[in-house]
């Protein structure tokens, strides 16, 4: 990047990329892959205290992605087992999506790799390290949605160049 002249700028860039890089988020559990692990998360954690299923439409909201890209996770996660969808009683229209026992397991099974891999960077940097690091992660997540949230702001109100 020969615009950023600022080494500390070059530095955080680098970083960045080293740490997208690495792959701590991109682990294969049980023959899913991350995707399908967040779905099926959401599946167990996301759905309303009332109700035992989740809506294709809750669950696309929860992880920020469009339903047409979470029916073709659903239907993978449905033909190994994973989920099971039901035809809503009242509405024939809505598909309530709940997990399987096996999707169970599996859950359960990734929530305690993700667990001993925190458990190890935290064994790895010690308390105090990783308590600062989850500031500085908070802090650069702040910056970056207020920065795109001015930015929509800007754009909505007309304002040019930025």
């Amino acid at each position: 990047m020969e615009h950023l002249t600022n080494p500390t700028a070059q530095r955080l860039l680098n970083a960045f990329m080293q740490f997208g890089k690495a792959g701590w988020h991109q682990r294969i559990v049980a023959g899913c892959k991350p995707s399908e692990i967040r779905v099926l998360f959401c599946v167990k954690k996301g759905r309303r205290p009332d109700a035992c299923e989740m809506k294709v439409s809750e669950i696309s909201k929860l992880l920020h992605v469009t339903s047409p890209t979470i029916t073709q996770l659903i239907k993978g996660l449905e033909a190994n087992g994973l989920i099971e969808r039901n035809i809503d009683p009242h509405d024939r229209r809505a598909v309530g999506i709940k997990l399987t026992e096996k999707g169970e397991m599996v859950t359960q099974q990734a929530a305690e790799v993700f667990a001993a891999s925190l458990n190890g960077l935290i064994e790895y940097l010690g308390e105090e390290q990783s308590n600062q690091l989850a500031d500085l992660l908070l802090k650069v997540t702040h910056y970056y949605d207020e920065k795109t949230a001015s930015v929509y702001t800007a754009r909505w109100n007309g304002e040019e160049g930025l």
